[in-house]
């Protein structure tokens, strides 16, 4: 099997999927690995570590995608549509219950697509848990520059000071990004307030802030009252393989403190936060309804060395199956890996996607007998 590792295109996305000592790993079980000059440079990997550890540097991103299995970071954008085609397999995120016109490409190209954040094991996405622990952290550390003066907020500083108080942080979910967000807030100082509809995440939630955060079972109404009281807002609700729900209105919005800020995490699922819209690292914040909006698509990308090593750990196991079954023969051994397959000749097998845009669902076992 040949592996291709092409350099991501997508705005400040810094990140590689693939380590040098992947490379070697991957090498030493028989498979060849392509990776496009300067894949891993903005994460602190030159050309030369993956020379070195047996892989092949190539000029141009068309070699890269020409592999068997073509293996990135984030989803591909347009100006690599072309390299889409039914003779190699891609893995990535996807999230494409949020990019109708990427499903389009892929269904009509015949494309299997295997996406990080719907592989399952044991009720856990492993994939997906190192990215969402990075961002729940960066969520605090971008959400206090928000409130910053500079940047639109009011001038709130999260963590108390002799002569006064603490800011007051509302995390919405208590999944791997609520709960890393909320006890980095707790760690500084703030007030923190967690709301989730599951008791038992609560109850984990809380344990990890030691005790130190209000913990509320989500409601509308709940959310409400509490955003009405809140300096930072973030919101990390998720559903894995369908679009984020909406759940905090334009008028939540509205009734939140004036120059409040409001992360959306889930945005790169289309946000769970009415007045959300992407953003990018080189312009992250907006403002709407009085409150500063932070929603980059790639958060973990602003911290490239940790969240590749967090990601190419994730990563690799599954890769060194594919390089040892082919990729049928892993998809068919696994079941949780079977759980990310999102497209495949031309149809669509992941039932979240087929839910958020109306078309037709082929199970899994179906699509790879």
């Amino acid at each position: 099997m040949r592996i291709g590792i092409p350099r991501e295109t997508k705005p400040g996305e810094c990140r590689v999927a693939v380590t040098p000592s992947g490379v070697r790993a991957l090498r030493a079980s028989g498979a060849g690995i392509v990776l496009e000059t300067g894949a891993g440079t903005a994460s602190g990997f030159g050309d030369r570590e993956y020379r070195d550890a047996g892989g092949t540097i190539v000029p141009t991103a068309s070699e890269a995608w020409s592999a068997d299995l073509v293996v990135k970071v984030k989803e591909p954008l347009s100006a690599e549509f072309r390299f889409l085609s039914k003779s190699s397999t891609l893995f990535t995120f996807l999230h494409l219950a949020a990019f109708p016109q990427l499903t389009e490409e892929l269904l009509t190209r015949r494309v299997t697509a295997i996406a990080y954040e719907t592989v399952a094991s044991g009720g856990a996405l492993p994939i997906l848990r190192p990215m969402s622990e990075v961002a729940g952290i960066l969520s605090i550390q971008v959400g206090a520059r928000g409130l910053e003066r500079g940047c639109g907020g009011r001038g709130v500083l999260l963590s108390a000071t002799a002569d006064s108080p603490p800011g007051d942080v509302a995390v919405l979910g208590a999944g791997v990004a609520g709960r890393n967000a909320a006890r980095t807030a707790v760690g500084i100082g703030a007030n923190v307030t967690i709301l989730d509809v599951n008791p038992d995440k609560l109850a984990s939630a809380s344990r990890e802030c030691g005790g130190k955060a209000r913990t509320i079972p989500s409601s509308p109404e709940a959310i409400e009252g509490v955003l009405k009281e809140t300096d930072l807002l973030v919101s990390t609700v998720l559903v894995a393989g369908e679009r984020a729900p909406r759940l905090v209105t334009r008028e939540m919005v509205r009734s939140m403190r004036h120059g409040s800020a409001a992360v959306d995490i889930a945005i790169d699922q289309g946000g769970s936060i009415d007045t959300s819209r992407p953003t990018t690292h080189a312009e992250p914040f907006f403002i709407e309804e009085g409150v500063v909006h932070y929603c980059v698509t790639n958060m973990p990308a602003a911290v490239p060395r940790t969240s590749t090593l967090g990601l190419a750990a994730a990563v690799l196991p599954y890769l060194l199956a594919f390089a040892g079954q082919g990729v049928v023969g892993a998809l068919r051994s696994d079941d949780g890996l079977l759980s990310g397959l999102n497209t495949c000749d031309g149809h669509v097998i992941c039932a979240g996607v087929a839910k958020a845009f109306g078309k037709p669902f082929l199970p899994p076992r179906e699509a790879i007998r």
